[in-house]
């Protein structure tokens, strides 16, 4: 357990977001690429092998490590049904009116008991101006934040954020190459994604990100 004199600013290992850069206490940087998912159950067995083998070959081009994070949140379904209850009174179709009001009591019905979630996945692309730990996870939340080392300033924040965004641009066309379409997070993104990081909590009902 941490002492009770450490405050939770501790616990956070950011220093900045910069260019949708995410600067971390310990110098290194970081970008975040919001990847699409792939209906893998319902390709062929012949498309299965050519994805998982394309997959294989993407990562064996790689020299540096990836770290690979699904987020899955709850879904609000009520402004769903207040869309649909709207609908229900323009209705001029008697029967139109029945299936859609049978419709919303399946829908209500069936996410009463069930929990609809929907997952984002995300790949974290590091680079470090320096050496530094890479074996912390994206959210750092059970040791206290490091010391800072490395930081990139002003002077050369841009050449390795230039670094970075060439290893971001391997792994989008490596992606690519399998079917996953991908979008790099900006700094509004991260924020959010960041911050539901540390407030679990609050991860409900919000829209996807960078839609």
């Amino acid at each position: 357990m941490p002492d009770s004199n450490t405050s939770t600013q501790d616990f956070v290992s950011i220093r900045d977001i910069k260019d949708n850069v995410v600067i971390q206490e310990n110098g290194q940087m970081r970008m975040v690429v919001l990847a699409s998912s792939i209906n893998f159950a319902l390709k062929s067995v012949d498309e299965q092998h050519g994805i998982l083998l394309q997959f294989q070959s993407f990562l064996n081009t790689l020299d540096f490590d990836l770290q690979i994070y699904i987020q899955s949140r709850r879904l609000d379904i009520e402004p769903y049904l207040e869309l649909l209850r709207g609908l229900d009174g323009k209705q001029d179709n008697n029967l139109m009116r029945i299936q859609l009001r049978e419709y919303i009591e399946f829908i209500r019905t069936f996410t009463k008991d069930i929990d609809v979630m929907s997952k984002n996945f995300f790949v974290v692309i590091p680079y470090s101006p320096s050496k530094v730990d890479f074996s912390r996870g994206i959210t750092d939340m059970f040791s206290p934040k490091p010391k800072s080392k490395g930081t990139p300033n002003e002077n050369n924040f841009e050449e390795h954020r230039i670094q970075l965004e060439q290893r971001v641009g391997l792994v989008t066309a490596g992606l690519a190459r399998v079917g996953v379409r991908s979008i790099t997070l900006q700094k509004d993104d991260l924020v959010e994604l960041y911050y539901h990081l540390y407030n679990p909590a609050d991860l409900t009902g919000s829209a996807p990100l960078a839609e």
